[in-house]
């Protein structure tokens, strides 16, 4: 007997045909991509070099009138659909590798050093690059095969007859594009290009550009964000030319020659010997074909991860309209229906929805309630043991430095504290030293320090020196990426959870059931939504004071030279909870006695939902321009220092 078919999640109808449409319009621009560089790749010189004779004889009387030859350059049925073909295959399968390893938020993990632990532990790092240097290797034969016998890139050159040799050229080419690979590879998790920004910014009406308003909103944000896409990988292909100079020279050199002989000795009559060229081969017109061709891979890489980041995310809208307005199940994917549905499966749809949205919410307040508090161990179990019958006495308490009779005075002192180092190695003895032995140790530091030197070598002064040079330590780029740990990112893994952090699902939430709640005033003709107005009240209200009471004593790392406390993940979620807020207690603000909502918490609620006030301006130095982070922090601790030693000689008086 056939079993009973698994039946077919509802959103699939709507959802899977629009992310078809989707790849197909990255897909699309990625082929465009793709052909212009083969046009770029076609030997226009050789062309005009063959049929300058053909040329010459026509130009009086046609021109304009294109020969074979260049018709065949950028005909795409032809060598220039050969190379698209090939060039598109390497951006296709960068598209396939998003498409399988693709993530929705923020990473949220403290530092680059343990993003960077946590992928050389991962298999999909190793899977991402090997498909990058799959494609690398795919461009490889399409650049050189462009490249005309005066470039000296053919892997086979003839000295005096027939005498084959090994060309050293393109194997330094094939090795670049391999480092090329790497680096992407390397730029994919350090940027984190796997991530879909659901919040991204839409442009503004006024920001569209005139000459592109024929195209798509999505086809225009791509082609806008191109030119600055392919400066950043010409960058990216010189950063990659001084890799590959280091790694080929140092490591890769003796052993990509000897696997390339060991290749093309079946089909050329080379030497039988692996000895390296005396010559090296990087000279300077290698080294600029070498940046054009790490420009153009680069170049297919970032317009294909580009163009899927922002069609992934398009508004989910067909024609204008919602994708789940032709819907089969329309009471489960339409508002208006929503109030009305009260005898659905697994109860009344509001219901559903609106515990739905208050477990995304509450997981908000418990993750704030949680933090800082120690991890609850599972009790071990006791163990059926038998105590051990004592041997030896225990251990005397009594002091080390046997008397007749109770010391005082510094020698007291001094054997007191003694007594207490020996006992517990990691206490301070200078703290229980007596008066008299404290005054003997204060007068004998006065002898040996100056003023200057004591105060240099203060627990203050060294903090501060040692926060001073963490600061301009963690200005590096590349010291900064591995051990920052930025308030961001540990901000929003305090509230929104690990290992990623998504704004979006707690914004959407909000706006759900707060425009839901506002609505039900004028559509819900069963009254089951103000049943629930009070609790909805209630909770935003905590989760906004708990978030920002947070947010104000959530410290700042050490590693962290700026000292800023901002989260734009979190601060775009309180905005969203304040604005919905605002809203629901404007709108029952008059039926508070019939929701039993007393008028504290009204006052409770509308001070939450009051704008935070925007922060005081920076102060100014003696030029008049506003003070860094920096100098600010140095002028706290200044004064907290001169503060501190005011009340020392108030003490020492």
């Amino acid at each position: 007997m056939a079993g009973t078919p698994a039946r077919r999640a509802p959103y699939k109808d709507t959802l899977q045909p629009a992310l078809h449409r989707r790849f197909s319009s990255t897909a699309i621009l990625l082929l465009a991509v793709s052909y212009l560089e083969a046009l770029l790749l076609a030997s226009w010189s050789s062309c005009e070099q063959s049929t300058q004779p053909r040329l010459s004889q026509l130009r009086n009387r046609h021109a304009l009138t294109p020969t074979p030859l260049d018709f065949w350059s950028w005909f795409p049925i032809g060598p220039a659909g050969v190379r698209t073909a090939i060039i598109f295959t390497c951006g296709l399968s960068i598209l396939i590798l998003r498409i399988a390893h693709y993530h929705v938020g923020l990473k949220t993990t403290e530092s680059g050093l343990q993003t960077l632990s946590a992928s050389l532990l991962n298999l999909q790092t190793y899977e991402t690059g090997f498909w990058y240097g799959i494609s690398s290797l795919l461009f490889c034969p399409v650049f050189l095969f462009s490249m005309s016998d005066t470039s000296n890139l053919r892997w086979i050159t003839y000295f005096s007859g027939d005498r084959a040799r090994l060309n050293e050229r393109p194997l330094f080419l094939a090795c670049y594009l391999g480092t090329c690979a790497l680096l992407q590879t390397m730029a994919h998790y350090r940027l984190d290009i796997d991530r879909l920004d659901l919040s991204l910014p839409k442009p503004k009406a006024g920001e569209q550009n005139k000459k592109l308003a024929v195209l798509p909103r999505s086809f225009q944000n791509v082609l806008v964000q191109l030119p600055a896409v392919f400066a950043g990988c010409i960058k990216q292909a010189v950063s990659a030319l001084f890799l590959a100079l280091v790694l080929y020279y140092v490591f890769l050199r003796s052993f990509a020659w000897g696997w390339a002989l060991g290749f093309l000795r079946p089909f050329y009559n080379l030497p039988k010997t692996s000895i390296l060229p005396p010559s090296w081969p990087s000279d300077v017109y290698l080294l600029a074909r070498c940046i054009y061709a790490g420009t153009l891979v680069n170049f297919v890489w970032s317009a294909g991860n580009t163009a899927f980041s922002i069609f992934m995310v398009k508004e989910p809208l067909k024609n204008g309209k919602p994708l789940t307005s032709e819907s089969k199940d329309a009471n489960g994917t339409r508002r208006q229906a929503i109030y009305c549905d009260i005898d659905r499966k697994d109860g009344p749809m509001w219901a559903q929805v609106y515990a739905i949205c208050m477990e995304v919410l509450k997981s908000i307040e418990s993750r704030v309630d949680e933090y800082g508090k120690p991890a609850v161990a599972a009790a071990p179990e006791p163990a059926a043991t038998v105590p051990k019958q004592r041997v030896f006495a225990p251990l005397r308490q009594d002091s080390i430095f046997y008397h007749q009779g109770h010391t005082t005075g510094l020698k007291g002192g001094v054997e007191a504290a003694w007594d207490q180092l020996a006992r517990a190695p990691g206490a301070t003895p200078v703290s229980e030293l007596s008066p008299l032995a404290k005054k003997t140790w204060k007068g004998a530091k006065d002898r040996m320090l100056s003023k200057e030197q004591q105060e240099a070598l203060s627990p203050d002064r060294l903090r501060g020196e040692f926060e001073q040079w963490t600061a301009s330590v963690m200005k590096i780029e590349l010291v900064g990426a591995l051990f920052r740990h930025d308030f961001r990112t540990r901000f929003a893994a305090a509230v929104l959870g690990t290992p990623y952090a998504e704004p979006a699902l707690y914004v959407n939430t909000a706006q759900a059931l707060c425009q839901l709640s506002v609505h039900s005033l004028a559509e819900d003709q069963f009254g089951n939504v103000h049943r629930d107005v009070a609790s909805i009240v209630r909770t935003l209200t905590a989760v906004i004071r708990k978030v920002e009471a947070l947010k104000v004593r959530f410290p700042s790392h050490w590693t962290d030279p700026t000292g800023v406390k901002e989260s734009p993940e979190v601060d775009q979620i309180l905005d969203v909870l304040r604005t919905g807020l605002e809203q629901v207690v404007a709108k029952f603000e008059p039926y508070s006695s019939d929701l039993r909502l007393s008028l504290g918490e009204l006052r409770m609620a509308k001070e939450a939902a009051a704008k935070p006030e925007e922060p005081a301006p920076r102060a100014q130095d003696a030029m008049g321009k506003p003070k860094s982070v920096e100098e600010e922090k140095t002028e706290s601790r200044r004064a907290q220092r001169r503060e501190q030693q005011r009340i020392e000689m108030e003490q020492v008086r």
